[in-house]
């Protein structure tokens, strides 16, 4: 938005809560298992630590397996049972690092740390000297096409 020639910006949130649960949906619709991969280093982790493997773990968020399951924007948390004994499990949404269905593999992994654009100098070089001063003019990149 701009307003008396400042630009406003206004934080985003992060993509990865509406993404997991737009692929624990799509995993449930198709028969699949979600399972979710954890990085039980992050701080406010709450899984039991005795299942934890190389600082990670690997957590089955079906319905039949995680009962009272909650797909928020803060977090994932749910009642399981590790080895017979009942567990409230709570994980942070930035300690997601993937989701994938168990019977075939597809999901999705997220990249590691904060959600960032990409910066201006990316994969395809600087920017082009024109569309630098065009973005300092104000001016449109944009031609009306009849």
């Amino acid at each position: 938005m701009v307003f008396c020639g400042e630009i406003m910006t206004n934080p985003s949130r992060s993509k990865r809560p509406y993404l997991i649960r737009a692929m624990h949906e799509w995993m449930g619709d198709n028969g699949h298992t979600p399972h979710i991969v954890i990085d039980a280093s992050v701080d406010g982790v709450s899984v039991p630590s005795e299942h934890v493997k190389d600082g990670k773990i690997i957590l089955n968020i079906s319905h039949s397996a995680a009962h009272n399951l909650k797909l928020t924007n803060a977090g994932v948390s749910f009642r399981a049972r590790f080895s017979g004994v009942p567990f409230d499990v709570w994980v942070p949404i930035e300690s997601v690092m993937g989701i994938y269905a168990k019977e075939t593999g597809q999901g999705m992994i997220f990249s590691h740390g904060t959600e960032k654009p990409e910066p201006p100098d990316g994969p395809e070089g600087p920017l082009d000297p024109e569309d630098t001063e065009r973005a300092k003019s104000g001016r449109s990149h944009l031609k009306v096409v009849k």
